[in-house]
């Protein structure tokens, strides 16, 4: 196995993308926008037609498969935006030829798949990402500095809704989505970023009781769900989460209520700061406005900032902002909801075997 390089300095870090559906442009576009830093030279699906798709939009050489990829093409990041359940042995095929590793969220479908990732990784000596680009939204950004500076004081409630829409024909499209074993549901794919940013606002999360059903979807796994948590610092929060809003994405908010402040941040996908007050005012209040912005997706555009700390990392002039063990957070949460749901009892963390 060849040894993984690190850091990279004298040339262009070399990305592989694995997979080229929804969310491959992207990607495609964030690394497009550090041309010079890093470059895409190739991609690879099994579905040809958007294989070739993505090598017109990219420039980069199209495979027929992760297999011949590895064998042929010279790069130092396998990036995996495929189906959630293929990331852990991607992952350590790609650790395994001394790959460092990029992964979209969720980082898998379940617990002891996610640890494997970190162990095969860290054994390989490469790095291991997990895509959280929604912490890099400027909403998100000025909250996270109002909570560390101590802002709020006492933290006593926090509230995640997630009120979007998938509509059977969503699920239909690629029969892997609402599947336990590759997508698992509202939680784990479509509310994945809010469960990562509400445990890095406000956690370590403490304990889990949630309820999930399927109500009105044709599918393995839930398309509504709720999560009751209690935070290790005492505090006590909400999760909800619907794809069954009527029409359209109505709200992905996140509300936090304190001794000495609230703060509400909603729109579709937490876009908009809906209220900002604190006891004690600074000059910046006057300016929460400013970090507004109008998404074109639920997405957001965090993407060409999380590959600014990618490459960072990889260059050896930074740290990582989410690694495996960051990615390994968020998914504990979600399984703990699960098991929760499933036995109808409350679930304590860290989770145990």
């Amino acid at each position: 196995m060849p040894a993984a390089v690190f850091p990279i300095t004298s040339r262009a870090i070399r990305f592989a993308l694995v997979g080229c559906g929804r969310i491959s442009a992207n990607h495609i576009d964030a690394l497009r926008a550090h041309a010079g830093r890093a470059e895409l030279v190739a991609v690879c699906d099994p579905d040809a037609t958007a294989c070739q798709s993505a090598a017109a939009r990219s420039g980069a050489k199209a495979f027929e498969s992760m297999e011949s990829m590895l064998a042929g093409a010279d790069f130092d990041v396998a990036v995996l935006a495929t189906p959630s359940g293929l990331h852990p042995r991607q992952a350590i095929a790609a650790a395994r030829t001394g790959r460092h590793v990029l992964t979209e969220k969720p980082m898998a479908t379940k617990w002891d798949e996610g640890m494997q990732m970190v162990r095969e990784c860290r054994e390989a000596g490469v790095k291991l990402f997990v895509v959280k680009q929604n912490r890099l939204n400027p909403t998100m950004q000025r909250l996270k500095r109002a909570v560390d500076g101590g802002r709020f004081g006492r933290i006593f409630l926090a509230n995640v809704n997630v009120f979007w829409t998938r509509p059977q024909s969503y699920y239909d499209d690629a029969p892997w989505r609402g599947c336990w074993d590759m997508d698992g549901g509202a939680f784990l794919n479509q509310a994945s970023h809010y469960v990562d940013m509400l445990d890095w606002l406000i956690g370590p999360v403490d304990s889990v009781h949630a309820y999930t059903a399927t109500l009105a979807r044709n599918i393995e796994a839930e398309d509504t769900g709720v999560m009751s948590l209690r935070l290790r610092s005492g505090a006590l929060a909400s999760i909800n989460v619907t794809m069954l809003t009527h029409g359209k994405n109505f709200e992905g908010s996140v509300t936090i209520l304190g001794e000495r402040g609230t703060v509400r941040i909603g729109g579709v996908a937490v876009n908009k700061i809906e209220h900002w007050q604190f006891e004690t005012p600074l000059p910046e209040d006057a300016e929460v406005a400013d970090a507004n912005y109008t998404p074109t997706s639920v997405y957001g555009f965090g993407h060409p900032l999380y590959y600014d700390n990618v490459i960072a990392t990889l260059r050896g002039e930074g740290a990582a902002q989410v690694d495996g063990y960051g990615g390994l957070r968020s998914l504990e949460v979600v399984i703990a909801a699960y098991r929760s749901a499933r036995d109808a009892v409350r679930v304590g963390l860290p989770l145990v075997f």
